[in-house]
């Protein structure tokens, strides 16, 4: 492979042997002016596919990312291939734990060993893996198969000065995120600060843009001053990397990154979006479908395993059915599914899940007729995008009619949601004709549901957003959309007035944890509710969300929403004057005295009298908090919070 050789053996004992071997025969060779020849060395163990006198699989791709981490004259195992030879190792040789790291495949963490010899090279620099630099870069279910032209060019663009934004753009469907990971996987050895993934799909506000940059930056936002200044100073001498994930639905706040990577000369950001951001200096890379062979001119099998197209059929297959493979019998269907899919890798995987069902004869006679239907479709819609669709479509039409309603309810959650909110959200009126797990497992194993990190030993259901597309028309074709976004708001309200009561007690942290999982959540529920003429539902949430916002420095989003909710229900009550208390801390923390001052004086006029108080319930508070606003006015000082806490 170039300058490199991979090697295989049968007992794993038999390629520490050789490599040890090798190791010696190299340090005691007589090198001359060019010093000692320093090799790295890894040795993995798995299955590998054997085709035209060469080894191809996942397997070849770890041992490749196990080898990028060492240094020359170094051995490195991976687990499967320590636990096979740790009782079996040569005479003098042991195992150095190096500990369980993340290598740049983006895929789970490795648990990695150094081979050790008296007469080897004992010290090495760390691993060059994930963990050296700062990154956010999330865990990847499986590996990327083919792309690595795209990699390598992605990787050259950013390493150009000239090259300070690199938008991949492309439809629904091709595989941009999976891809960009990749890419900022590979350099993240060339950012002394790290890189950042920022996901911007659970958005659509581009007045967001910037608390979720900070968020996933963890930058604080300062008193009296604009988010986006801060995020400009934190950035302006790091070296860094933001992948910012989903750009075409918050394309409005591409100035935002203009001004970030104009004021910041070591920041550089890779989006992907389906459409350009169109500001000056971006450059553009079209991400192309996966590669394919003509349908009418197939090559013989052996050649016609190379193709991305076919591999990632093949592999995504054989993980829905071990037994699958692919043979001169089904190899013509394989490339027409994949033809008429376009090679975009979402439609494929959607369709290699069904192998468990269906062969790929049966899987080929039931895609033609949803591929058929799309072209009745919207026209100005791109035709991969209508194939995309289509995909999706006839996998939506093999669910059960329970299903099918349950995979429309899932998509009023914005950024995924737990099992309780299903229940709460999707099944409250016992309607549904599906038991709810088993209806989530369903989805699950048809690929349009994916399972994600676990929040106290409880899954969280996602689904990819174009998938979330679908789901949404279908949710308002059923005429219950509003009746589940109602549901949703409803769960979410008394979620955060929960928490809310529980963030001053001893479960504080758990309570902030869950409330930034769900800020999607809410964020979704205060957009329905304030354009729907359900403002004091509004106020109730953004209410209750306060003192999250404040703990969590989300100062301006947090004043946004309740001067909103605000500013549509003017009714007297104590939702309104625990929301105007709610504004006036957070406009104090900002520097914005006249407005803390007006909203706790508003608060106070409220409850004016005794009767009022008695019959709304108001906290006296608000006349302390006026005046200790209006005592800091004229003082310059910071009395307000350090009075309100005595």
């Amino acid at each position: 492979m170039g300058d490199a050789f991979y090697v295989a053996f049968s007992p794993a004992a038999e390629a520490v042997e050789a490599a040890i071997d090798a190791q010696k025969s190299l340090l005691s060779e007589e090198w001359e002016e060019t010093g000692p020849l320093k090799a790295r060395m890894a040795l993995h163990t798995g299955t590998a596919e054997e085709r035209g006198g060469d080894y191809f699989g996942p397997t070849l791709n770890r041992a490749a990312r196990l080898l990028s981490s060492g240094h020359g004259g170094q051995v490195l195992l991976s687990l499967s291939t320590q636990e096979l030879v740790r009782d079996q190792l040569p005479l003098g040789a042991g195992l150095r734990d190096l500990g369980v790291r993340r290598l740049k495949d983006v895929l789970g963490p490795e648990h990695i060993f150094q081979l050790t010899d008296p007469e080897l090279p004992a010290s090495f620099p760390p691993l060059n893996t994930l963990d050296v630099r700062l990154n956010n870069l999330p865990i990847q279910p499986t590996p990327l198969l083919g792309r690595e032209r795209e990699v390598a060019e992605i990787a050259d663009l950013l390493r150009r000065e000239d090259v300070r934004l690199l938008t991949l753009t492309g439809t629904g469907g091709t595989g941009k995120t999976r891809l960009a990971l990749q890419s900022a996987a590979e350099l993240i050895d060339e950012f002394e600060d790290g890189v950042f993934f920022v996901a911007l799909a659970p958005i659509s506000d581009p007045e967001l843009v910037a608390s979720t940059l900070a968020e996933a930056l963890s930058v604080s936002e300062s008193a009296g001053r604009p988010l986006k200044e801060d995020l400009r100073n934190y950035l302006s001498n790091r070296e860094l990397l933001l992948v910012l994930d989903n750009f075409e639905q918050v394309v409005d706040a591409a100035p935002l990154v203009g001004e970030l990577l104009s004021g910041c000369p070591g920041l550089k950001a890779l989006t992907t979006s389906r459409i350009s951001l169109r500001i000056y200096g971006e450059h553009e890379y079209a991400v192309s479908p996966l590669e394919m062979p003509d349908p009418m001119h197939l090559p013989p099998i052996e050649t016609l395993r190379q193709y991305e197209a076919i591999r990632f059929f093949t592999e995504r297959a054989r993980a829905a059915n071990a037994h699958f493979s692919l043979t001169n019998e089904n190899a013509t269907v394989v490339a027409e599914i994949c033809a008429r899919l376009d090679g975009l890798p979402l439609a494929i995987e959607l369709a290699a899940a069904r192998i468990k069902l269906l062969s790929p004869q049966a899987m080929c006679s039931r895609l033609g007729n949803p591929l058929r239907f799309l072209t009745g479709g919207a026209r100005d819609l791109p035709e991969r995008q209508r194939t995309l669709r289509g995909a999706i479509a006839w996998s939506h039409a093999l669910l059960d009619e329970g299903e099918q309603a349950l995979f429309a309810r899932l998509s009023v959650f914005s950024g995924g949601c737990v099992l309780d909110a299903v229940e709460a959200v999707c099944e409250a009126e016992g309607d549904l004709f599906v038991d709810v797990l088993e209806g989530l497992s369903s989805l699950l194993d048809k690929s349009l549901l994916r399972q994600e990190e676990m929040v106290e030993e409880e899954p969280r259901f996602v689904m990819l957003e174009t998938i979330r597309e679908y789901a949404r028309e279908r949710l308002e074709v059923s005429g219950e959309a509003e009746e589940i976004r109602r549901l949703h708001a409803e769960y979410f309200v008394a979620l955060a007035e929960q928490g809310a009561s529980e963030q001053q007690g001893p479960e504080e942290a758990a309570w902030l944890e869950r409330l930034d999982l769900e800020h999607d959540n809410m964020r979704a529920a205060l957009s329905w509710m304030l354009e729907s003429e359900e403002a004091g539902a509004g106020l109730r949430l953004s209410g209750a969300l306060w003192r999250f916002w404040w703990m969590r420095g989300h100062y301006s989003e947090g004043r946004r929403w309740l001067e909103e909710a605000l500013a549509k229900d003017g009714r007297a009550s104590a939702v309104r004057a625990k929301a105007l208390e709610a504004v006036g801390w957070l406009a104090d923390d900002q520097g914005d005295i006249d407005r803390a001052v007006a909203a706790a004086e508003e608060g106070l006029s409220l409850s004016a009298n005794k009767d009022r108080e008695q019959r709304y319930g108001f906290l006296p508070t608000h006349a302390r908090v006026s005046c200790l606003c209006a005592r800091r006015s004229r003082a310059g000082g910071t009395a307000l919070r350090r009075e309100s806490y005595a």
